[in-house]
């Protein structure tokens, strides 16, 4: 059975003087999930932000699931500022650390569940021993490091790729796609395989955000 299509708003999109009032009006209109793109300025060239902006969103009443991506150097350090600030769902670089499953492992003690992304350049490679631990594989259809990129054509290939290994590995785990996600090329993106959409400005530049989302679900 497919699974249905998930969209999550990325706030890095967002207006972050009205972040919590944004968050709540994209949920409102029909987003999923937020999504977090937490960047250190030395895995990635760009700096966003931390944990205390989960933290605040919580504060703000915001129940919804949070999906943490750490384009960051070492992952691990972020384990538990997220999990105390009420993240659901740490993914992250798996060339970031030495050991991927004790890793997954650490954040699955934390009480969230794990996801690993891989950029454009780079194949999905997952050991046999840490398909178990996964609940998400993110492929990223722009480079990490900054919003507003145009999606890449030949991520789809890749898509339908990583949709046969998760098939043919572990068919719980959702495979997400990050970057350049617009109303053209949604349908694309989930014929390939993607049931988890990550859109940052293909959702926050619009005048009225459930009429958007409307027009991303009637596509998908």
């Amino acid at each position: 059975m497919a699974q249905k299509i998930q969209i999550a708003a990325s706030i890095l999109s967002a207006d972050f003087a009205n972040l919590g009032a944004e968050a709540k009006a994209i949920l409102t209109a029909g987003a999923d999930a937020i999504h977090f793109d937490v960047m250190d300025h030395h895995f990635v060239p760009n700096l966003s932000f931390g944990s205390i902006v989960c933290e605040a969103l919580r504060h703000a009443g915001i129940t919804a699931p949070i999906d943490v991506h750490l384009m960051v150097t070492d992952p691990e350090q972020y384990i538990a500022p997220f999990a105390k600030a009420g993240a659901n769902r740490l993914t992250f670089h798996p060339i970031t650390v030495q050991n991927v499953q004790k890793t997954c492992a650490l954040i699955h003690d934390a009480g969230m569940e794990v996801g690993l992304a891989f950029n454009p350049d780079q194949s999905v490679a997952i050991e046999k021993n840490v398909w178990s631990e996964l609940n998400l594989i993110l492929i990223m259809s722009v480079f990490a490091g900054f919003g507003g990129q145009q999606f890449i054509p030949d991520s789809l290939n890749k898509i339908n790729l990583t949709k046969n290994l998760i098939e043919e590995n572990n068919p719980r785990v959702l495979l997400g796609v990050d970057g350049g996600i617009k109303i053209d090329n949604i349908h694309s993106v989930t014929q390939a395989g993607a049931n988890f959409i990550v859109i940052g400005s293909g959702l926050f530049d619009a005048n009225d955000y459930k009429t958007r989302i409307d027009q991303l679900r009637g596509i998908t």
